[in-house]
């Protein structure tokens, strides 16, 4: 599943100026749950994962690729913990 939601959105995602590092679908917390994972050059802000989310809901809804009720989260790659140094 998580290949077809990829080939669906990746190319809108990146013409869009972000890179779909990865898509994960599963159950958290009891919730199904489709996570897209979205880096760029510089740092990913929350507007970004908004103007992500705006972009790929009207596909995802259109062509409707899980059957089953699921909550849509878009976020950004770990930049790891170094915190540059500090």
């Amino acid at each position: 599943m998580e290949s077809k939601i990829r080939e669906l959105l990746e190319e809108e995602i990146n013409e869009a100026g972000y890179i779909l590092d990865e898509v994960l679908y599963g159950k958290e917390d009891g919730v199904n749950t489709l996570r897209l994972v979205i880096d760029k050059q510089g740092y990913i802000n929350i507007g970004d994962c908004v103007k992500v989310n705006d972009i790929v809901n009207p596909i995802l809804d259109k062509e409707d690729p899980i059957s089953e009720s699921y909550v849509l989260d878009v976020c950004s790659k770990e930049k790891g913990s170094d915190n540059d140094g500090q």
